[in-house]
């Protein structure tokens, strides 16, 4: 089966198995490591920074999936898109990840080609994407599923009804299988464009009690529109359209609890006037 490459290894992280192991290690024990540990979670939302900055709060959260049973299916919501932007999807073929190929679930991505359009990568023809690929290895080495489908969606009601078909899908063919929406908050300061509240402390706070907590409450409430609306009116959510998808889909599995694990910034480990934020959310 032929496999994408990775493109983000050695640099965004750790490129072979033995380095990824000794971070995932890290992230997994100390302080940091508090947090929801109740079982029987379905999905979570997760950054997709550089490891350095974001792969704790994405490595706790993923970890947080995990069940005594074989996880037959992993979907990944990511991808930077506009509302104007196609889905898009690699239907076939195995993602690379230094601890070994995650084949791809051709047959819930030939069911949901029937009824919905894609711009479709393949193994050798794609743009690089950090949302997704940094999760990769986390969901290999923590979850092992039998297969995964990762989408990029855009921020709008038509990729909710897409999470739903997934849901759907799942119920129907019985899969053990878990949700992971990608996505980072607010990007603050001159780097983005983005400054409001100008620099300085105060730009800080009003990243980390305002602007990320209104798109953090819409996430804990499970309220996927709202999670869109905020991402589009006050930029604090990169992907929010992944990040709904992920909930609307758990929503249609039956979730009805949500919990914060962790949240931070890039500030937190190099602070600066630019800056980004992260949070790991789980539903059950």
């Amino acid at each position: 089966m032929e496999h994408r490459q990775m493109s983000f290894a050695g640099s965004w992280y750790p490129g072979q198995a033995k380095a990824c192991e000794r971070e995932i290690n890290d992230f997994l024990s100390g302080p940091a490591a508090s947090g929801p540990d109740a079982p029987g979670w379905l999905g979570g939302i997760v950054p997709h920074a550089g490891w350095y900055f974001s792969g704790r709060i994405a490595c706790r959260t993923i970890d947080a999936l995990r069940c005594e049973d074989p996880i037959d299916l992993v979907v990944l919501f990511g991808m930077h898109l506009s509302p104007g932007s196609p889905n898009i999807m690699m239907a076939q073929g195995a993602w690379e990840t230094p601890f070994g190929d995650l084949p791809v679930c051709t047959s819930l991505a030939d069911a949901l080609m029937e009824r919905y359009d894609f711009d479709q990568e393949t193994p050798r023809r794609f743009h690089p994407d950090n949302t997704i690929e940094l999760q990769l290895p986390f969901v290999k080495r923590l979850l092992n599923p039998a297969e995964i489908l990762a989408i990029g969606v855009p921020p709008t009601s038509r990729s909710l009804d897409l999470g739903r078909a997934v849901a759907d899908w799942i119920g129907q063919t019985g899969k053990r299988a878990r949700i992971i929406g990608s996505t980072d908050l607010t990007h603050y300061g001159g780097a983005y464009g983005f400054s409001p509240q100008g620099s300085g402390a105060q730009a800080v706070d009003w990243v980390r009690e305002h602007n990320d907590r209104q798109v953090i409450e819409a996430m804990l409430a499970m309220t996927p529109d709202q999670v869109i609306q905020q991402g589009l009116n006050h930029q604090n959510a990169c992907c929010a359209g992944a990040a709904a998808t992920a909930i609307a889909t758990v929503n249609q599995m039956g979730a009805e609890q949500a919990e914060i694990l962790a949240y931070a910034t890039s500030h937190d480990k190099s602070p600066g006037d630019s800056f980004v934020g992260y949070v790991g959310i789980l539903f059950k």
